[in-house]
């Protein structure tokens, strides 16, 4: 009968040889962020820097920034440098101007500047998935509880698509970072984290809860009501300053470009704040906490991890017949937003554009044909004074089920056009209208090449 207790006694010992595991460890709290900025192009982030000042100074909140390029294209108010050299002085003057506001997580994904205005062109040079990749690393590292980035929509104004293609990529990031099926080698737990090879990543996933965007559109009308608000003529209690004056002194930083570091330079100079008096309009994306959509950025946040949300997704749409749409750029939002659950960015505008006078445009259609028979189609454009063609009427043929990409091309008039113009094309078969396209037009300088 002395068995069992000989037992216990042996087992009890065995327990007090075996050592207590460590607790797991905890992600690095020095990278949390509150707000994570997501823009293209080093001097991006001067677009918001009038609400950045007040959270940063005023709310203590935790910012970090990631720039998807170097800003390696455009001209050099300073120096020679150019391309790559270019790039190198820009994340130079972008590190030292976020570390002005206190912001030193700053992070560069590798695309290359893009200037143009079509999105899907962006998305190819940024090598879309690699670049979309890091972005959900580094929301997966800085854990933010909002996420700040471009409207990803064609508007007329600068409407530069590596501006869209970042905020296309940081609404990506913000519904796939809380997926533990995506990107998995980020948040596979490392075989010896204290050692070399240890394989992968380690990280958790991390789902944001609030997505908000900004436009660089020439006109703001739609963008009233459609989330809050910040005016930077305000005080800042900390810094002793108005907003719109740390606006300034943290832009005037970017000295190689001219349309902003420059200009900063000499508004600080004359005492001329009058383009920093411009209040910050945001425009609400998604909550997956309780909010308004004026409300502020973090109003209904707590903070803590959510659960992940999982989006709609892409569902193809129903068509019957034949019909007439517009693609590229246009075309992708119509899909994307829907998709991604921000349906309402899709109807924030009309299809526009800007091009300056003298240019061409280029307008991508798509014929679709729905029936089980081809069909002639004839596609023809109605043009404002001034306007010519340069190739897009015809009849088509297209087979069915099947859809016929189009490239209409037309050139704007040289000089004294109305600035806003519409130009309306129609498709037709057997004698009735089986489609219609409005695209309004503003003819105006100064704009990025199409």
């Amino acid at each position: 009968m002395l068995l069992p207790a000989l037992f216990i006694q042996v087992s009890m010992a065995a327990a007090a040889e075996i050592p207590k595991a460590p607790p797991a460890p905890l992600p690095d709290d020095r990278y949390k962020a509150d707000i994570l900025l997501i823009v293209a192009h080093p001097d991006d982030e001067t677009a918001i820097t009038g609400y950045l000042a007040k959270a940063i100074f005023d709310e203590h909140r935790r910012v970090a920034v990631i720039f998807g390029t170097r800003g390696d294209g455009g001209g050099d108010a300073m120096g020679n440098a150019q391309a790559a050299a270019l790039g190198a002085e820009r994340e130079i003057e972008a590190r030292r101007a976020l570390a002005y506001f206190g912001v030193m997580n700053v992070w560069f994904l590798n695309g290359p500047d893009t200037p143009g205005q079509d999105v899907l062109r962006s998305l190819e040079t940024w090598n879309h998935g690699a670049s979309l990749g890091q972005a959900v690393r580094l929301v997966r590292l800085t854990r933010p509880e909002v996420i700040l980035t471009w409207l990803p929509a064609y508007v007329a104004g600068e409407n530069h698509d590596d501006h869209q293609a970042a905020g296309v990529i940081a609404t990506e990031a913000f519904d796939l970072a809380g997926d533990p099926t995506a990107f998995p080698e980020q948040i596979s737990a490392p075989r010896d984290r204290q050692n070399i090879n240890n394989l992968t990543e380690g990280l958790l996933p991390w789902q944001p809860k609030k997505l908000y965007y900004f436009s660089d559109a020439s006109h703001s009308d739609f963008q009233e009501g459609k989330g809050p608000k910040y005016a930077t003529d305000g005080m800042s209690p900390t810094r002793k300053m108005p907003y719109y004056r740390l606006a300034a002194e943290e832009m005037v930083f970017h000295l190689t470009q001219g349309d902003t570091g420059q200009a900063a330079k000499e508004a600080l100079a004359k005492g001329d704040f009058k383009y920093f008096l411009e209040p910050v309009r945001l425009i609400f994306g998604k909550s997956l906490v309780k909010s308004t959509i004026t409300g502020d950025i973090l109003e209904g946040v707590e903070s803590g991890p959510i659960p992940f949300a999982r989006v709609r997704g892409y569902e193809p749409k129903k068509r019957t017949g034949v019909s007439l749409e517009l693609g590229g750029p246009w075309g992708f939002y119509q899909r994307f937003c829907p998709a991604h659950d921000v349906e309402h960015v899709a109807r924030l505008l009309s299809p526009e554009v800007a091009i300056a006078p003298g240019e061409r445009l280029h307008v991508p259609l798509l014929i679709h044909n729905e029936t089980n028979e081809a069909q002639e189609i004839m596609l023809t454009a109605a043009l404002p004074a001034g306007w010519s063609e340069v190739a897009g009427t015809a009849i088509y043929s297209v087979r069915p089920h099947e859809s016929y990409p189009v490239e209409f091309l037309i050139a704007s008039p040289q000089k004294d056009a109305p600035a806003w113009q519409e130009i309306h094309w129609k498709a037709e078969s057997r004698g009735q209208s089986v489609g219609s396209i409005t695209l309004r037009v503003n003819v105006a300088g100064g704009g990025l090449p199409q």
